[in-house]
């Protein structure tokens, strides 16, 4: 993993406003993965938990009634003060069976060695234990330059089985009116490049008027009304550690 601001930037993405608010520009990807990761919390995560690169930990409530522990490690230190230890993704500073259940959210694309990560994440589960893992399927590029990958269904399923894992079940964060509408959404607001007039008057529009939340509204209802997801945003692969 990166050692340089770049992470650091990537940890206040997710701590300046709401996860959950319905006016955050990206609620339409951040909807589903919050609730992708709060059924696979209830169902199969259990005892001492390790979320690797865990930042500001903004997902740590979903798990509060199904860990008995959260620890968190990252490459820096969060803005809340709230990561546990300091250790790459790949080199984790943990003993072997260590946790009952390992979660990392939007990181393992950053991670040069994501083989490393997946291997080291079996190492420190128990026998049983489960990984409970979210990445990017299609995304812009962001924390550069550390945004190594993007992962289909069936490149997260080769790599995990590939280091002994079991996998339960791959599923998309979201299907393809998500997709098209959070990416379009991206673009229109994106200041990297583009500061024009027109820009200035969209940004207005969608965040200054709320324009925003029935825009995320309609393509949330769009999108499980005629779901497809051959086309998504992001996938949540759940792997077992076999007893």
């Amino acid at each position: 993993m990166q050692t340089d601001t770049s992470r650091e930037a990537g940890i206040e993405r997710l701590s300046s406003t709401s996860i959950s608010s319905v006016t955050n520009p990206y609620h339409l990807v951040l909807h589903f993965i919050r609730h992708d990761i709060a059924e696979a919390a209830t169902q199969y995560a259990s005892g001492q938990l390790l979320d690797i690169g865990c930042g500001n930990k903004p997902y740590e409530e979903l798990f509060k009634n199904s860990v008995s522990s959260y620890i968190g490690c990252d490459i820096v230190q969060s803005s809340l003060n709230v990561v546990d230890n300091l250790c790459p993704a790949n080199e984790l500073c943990y003993g072997d069976q260590a946790f009952d259940t390992v979660f990392s959210t939007q990181v393992i694309e950053h991670v040069a060695d994501h083989h490393g990560m997946v291997k080291e994440s079996f190492r420190v589960l128990k026998p049983g234990g489960h990984a409970i893992f979210t990445a990017p399927f299609n995304w812009e590029l962001h924390e550069e330059p550390y945004d190594f990958f993007r992962f289909s269904k069936h490149g997260l399923k080769f790599l995990f089985e590939k280091y002994g894992f079991e996998v339960i079940k791959i599923k998309s964060n979201g299907g393809k009116w998500a997709a098209i509408s959070q990416l379009w959404l991206n673009v229109l607001l994106s200041t990297r490049k583009y500061r024009t007039l027109r820009s200035r008057i969209i940004k207005l529009l969608f965040l200054r008027l709320k324009l925003i939340v029935p825009y995320n509204r309609f393509f949330i209802w769009l999108d499980k009304r005629y779901f497809d997801d051959v086309f998504t945003l992001n996938y949540i692969i759940v792997a077992r550690k076999p007893l």
